[in-house]
Order: structure tokens, then sequence, then C-alpha cells
């Protein structure tokens, strides 16, 4: 089925971004002199290369940020399996480094290049895919025409479109139209995605499910691990993780709540944003509270209040320290974080209202009791310390929160079922061509 034809605003942002071209590399320029983008690989964003590409057919993926990149390890490995390249794209530093020490032998790591028409034109030129998948909400205009243009499949993987995007797109319906009939099928995370992707135009619509449950859990230094634990000792302790700018006060609020009852009670603060360790640190303070960074070499000693782990690519290992988490981006309307990893590691978990960004498994979560929704850092800090108090009720939660996990999982068999049939084609291409 032929794709409906470019809307006026597709036109217009197509030519917009080429005239705008000068000023997209002054963001560049910007955003790496803030530290945002890497000096050494700032071409790649203008879509030159940085390696050669690889011999044979080619799979391009694309994760965006750190949760979408570690999502598609699972279909990065299935297709090295099935004797394919792979060429992966992100496009934060945060996931190039840790997305880049996962990668097995056969799969490149770029930087995806901003939808500028000639960067991306020239993108392709170079590594000339054969497949394209993006996950989840990753819809850029000028990389979806110019993969149609060329007659690459483009399919979208883990795909999510919560109500408020489906809102967004649904005031520029033939916009929305025009994009995903471009894609080959678009592969989502549950029915309610299913039905807004039907809905914005989308012809072909599967569930798959969500690639993040078969996710491998987070890795840990096993010396840092013990070292911290021999230093932790028998604290009570719990980890307020990937918290958002807001969040940081109301954790030291609360642990100032509890610190009458559990003097030697330690919270460990995993801000989102490393960047942001000082302002952790400085919220600690406001309370009286006592805190060390562990970027600076802090560490979280008998006297310590407050550690403030503003590393990156380390969550695996402060989950793996406290039995108990509260998840960040959820006090706060942010729409939260993702509870996967945390109750695979066996923690209970507590969070905010906000947990809109993933709606189905905390839905899962509370109704199995892995998980338990607080209103606000009052109610927040009275769960804690009935928690605190009853350890074999924070090892049920866990246990509870692992059996709700296990029939959403699959999803990467499911996905790549659905890339067969492109692979035989893939396949029969290359024989048609030797």
């Amino acid at each position: 089925m032929k794709a409906p034809p470019l809307t006026a605003a597709l036109r217009a942002i197509r030519y917009g971004l080429y005239l705008g071209e000068p000023a997209l590399a002054g963001l560049l320029a910007w955003r790496a002199r803030r530290g945002k983008e890497d000096p050494g690989r700032l071409s790649e964003r203008r879509g030159l290369p940085g390696r050669a590409r690889p011999v044979g057919r080619l799979v391009w993926m694309h994760g965006a940020s750190v949760g979408e990149a570690l999502s598609l390890v699972g279909l990065i490995d299935g297709m090295i399996a099935r004797g394919f390249s792979v060429l992966v794209t992100t496009g934060t530093r945060s996931a190039a480094d840790l997305i880049g020490r996962r990668l097995q032998a056969g799969a490149v790591h770029q930087y995806m290049p901003l939808d500028a028409p000639r960067w991306i034109g020239r993108f392709l030129d170079h590594w000339r895919p054969d497949l394209a998948l993006v996950a989840e909400s990753e819809i850029w205009p000028n990389t979806v025409v110019a993969l149609y243009e060329r007659g690459i499949p483009l399919l979208l993987v883990n795909g999510r479109m919560s109500e408020r995007s489906f809102r967004g797109w649904g005031r520029t319906p033939r916009t929305a139209e025009a994009l995903l009939s471009r894609f080959a099928i678009c592969l989502v995370q549950t029915q309610d995605d299913a039905e807004r992707f039907a809905k914005l135009g989308a012809p072909r619509v599967s569930l798959a499910g969500n690639l993040k449950y078969d996710s491998e859990v987070p890795p840990a230094d096993p010396q840092q691990l013990a070292h911290l634990r021999d230093i932790i000792g028998d604290r009570p302790v719990w980890v307020a993780a990937s918290t958002h700018v807001g969040e940081d006060a109301l954790v030291a609020r609360v642990h100032a709540a509890l610190k009458g009852r559990w003097p030697r009670l330690l919270t460990i603060v995993v801000p989102r944003h490393p960047h942001r360790g000082g302002d952790v640190a400085a919220c600690a303070a406001a309370e009286g509270l006592r805190s060390v960074r562990r970027s600076q070499g802090g560490r979280p000693h008998g006297a310590v209040d407050v550690y403030v782990a503003d590393t990156l690519g380390e969550l695996g290992l402060f989950y793996r320290l406290a039995p108990l988490v509260y998840l960040g981006g959820s006090l706060v309307p942010h729409g939260g974080q993702n509870p996967i990893e945390p109750t695979r590691l066996r923690a209970a978990v507590l969070h905010g209202p906000h947990v809109h960004n993933f709606t189905e498994v905390y839905r899962a979560l509370d109704a199995a009791g892995g998980a338990l929704a607080v209103a606000d850092a009052d109610a927040l800090a009275s769960a804690l310390a009935d928690l605190l108090a009853d350890p074999p009720r924070i090892a049920a939660m866990a246990r509870a929160g692992e059996a709700a996990l296990k029939p959403f999982e699959g999803a990467v068999e499911r996905t790549l079922a659905v890339l067969d049939p492109f692979i035989a084609q893939m396949r029969l291409d290359a024989m048609a061509a030797s």
C-alpha cells in the first residue's frame, strides 16, 4: 500500500532543516561545550561516519537514550546470531557509554545524526542499512521519509504512545498518518499503545510486549559491591533512584523525618542526571543531614546520612545494596521510571502517583503487592517506617514483584519472529545480487 503524500507541515520541516543546518551545527557546538555531546565524535551527529561499514547485510537499530538502547540488546544479539551485522545508534553520551559496554562482536556504535535531510542522507549513503529499527517513540520526520524513499524497511519496536503524545499527534492527523504509514510495521508494548497508533493511521500494528521485561539486569562491579556492603554493614538502608528536580528535597525531608526512629538510617540518592549531585547534597544539608558524593570519592561510613551516588551506569550496584527502592520521577509530574530492573533484583518498590510512562507494569506490580504507591513525601516516610520495621514484608513484596513480571516476558522472541520474514527477504536479495 502506497503511503499518503507528504503534508505541507512535513515539507516545511524538510526545507526548514535544509536551511537550518548552520543553526544546528551551532547547537551541537554549544552542547559539546556543556558536556552534552562528545567533542571527539561530533561529526557523527552531522552524518559523517566514524568508521567503515561492515561487509554484508546490515541492520540498523536506534535507541535514543539509556533505557531505549538497553532494551535493544536482546534484538542485537538475536540478529548477530542470525548472521547479520548491527549498527547501533544513540542520541546521548550516557547511552553511548552504557551500550558500548554491552555490544558483542558484530555490532558497532555511532551517534545518531540530527534530523537534517543532508545529514541523514550522507549517513544512509555510507551505512546502507538493509533494515532499520527504531525503539519506542523515535519518529523523526526526515529520517522516516528518507528510509521510505530508499526502500529500506523501517520498523518501530517496543513502541509506546502516551495519552499526552496521542493528543499531540491528534492535532495534526494527516501528518501523523503520512509518517506512520511509512513504517513497515509498528510493534507496540500494550493494547492501549496499539489502539493509539492505529487511530493515528498506522496501517500495520502488532502487539509484541515490552522488550525491557527481557533485558538483562544491570551489572555491578563485584568488588565495589563487596566493599560497600562491608562499609554499610547492618545499617537500615533504602535507595531513592533516578530522582528528578524537585524530588531531592522531598527525599531529604523524608530522611529527616525518619532519623529520630532510625538514627543509623542510610539514604542512597541516585539522581537521574549525575551532574546534579551538588544539588542533591545541598538539599541534604538544608535538612541538617550529612552527605558525601560518590563522584568525589565519598563513602557511606557511619556518620553519613545521605550517600549521593552521582555517577553513571551504577544503578545495578545500588539496587543490590538495598532491599527497598523508591523510584523517582513519580512524586513530580515526570511520568515515573522503569521499575523492572529493581524488581528483578529482588527489591520492594515504592513510587509516587505520576507513573504514566509505565502504567501497565506499575498496575501489575501494585496489584500483586510487589510495589506500593504513595501520594506524597509524608506518605513515603510513613511507608518506609512501616517497611523498615518489617523485613519479612519487604522480602514478600520482592517475591510478589518478581512473580508479577513473569507473564510479561517473551517480547524479544515475539519481535524476532516478526523480523524473520524481513530477514528472509534480505537473504533472498543477497542471493539474487550474487
